[in-house]
């Protein structure tokens, strides 16, 4: 597919057709895409849990995610909740921060990541949801996820149900000056 048709073909989607699923070969293609992203002196510090299984998955949706996220996703064919380990991007050997910014560094580098995540799953018929607000004690729980990792995301995978309009952008004059 051609860059520009994906990036104009990508979106969030709150409506899934049921019964869809996803490999764990395609979820590995998405983060493999994900890790051709640039990380802080090369760090790669980003981690992805991925839950493909039905009955994981709904519990999942269920019981870790708000109301309105949990409406969002019904018929998502899986999750994956993605983190950064803490105190590696944006610090020094020593465990010195190398500026204000911190595990800033961590959640940029994540978030250059999960776009790459997003774009492979468009490109291989998937559509996904970035959800910011989730229980996230419950998530490590059911996850095993380390206390030293930073959760940022957890991204609902499936296919759309619907094709919703694309939302409108804002001018580029509006928020470029061009020196």
């Amino acid at each position: 597919m051609e860059f520009s048709t994906l990036l104009e073909e990508r979106r969030s989607i709150r409506d899934y057709a049921p019964d869809t699923s996803v490999s764990a070969e395609d979820i590995k293609k998405m983060i493999y895409a994900a890790q051709q992203a640039p990380s802080w002196k090369n760090s790669q510090s980003g981690r992805y849990y991925a839950v493909i299984t039905p009955e994981l998955a709904e519990t999942l949706r269920t019981t870790c995610l708000p109301e309105f996220n949990r409406d969002r996703t019904v018929g998502a064919a899986g999750y994956i909740v993605t983190t950064f380990k803490s105190g590696n991007a944006g610090f020094r050997p020593d465990g010195t921060q190398t500026d204000a910014l911190g595990n800033g560094w961590g959640a940029y580098d994540l978030g250059l990541q999960n776009e790459n995540l997003l774009l492979k799953a468009r490109e291989l018929g998937y559509d996904t949801l970035i959800m910011g607000l989730r229980d996230e004690a419950r998530l490590r729980e059911m996850l095993s996820i380390p206390d030293d990792e930073i959760m940022v995301a957890v991204i609902a995978i499936g296919k759309r149900a619907s094709n919703p309009d694309k939302p409108k952008r804002r001018d580029i004059d509006e928020i470029v000056k061009i020196f």
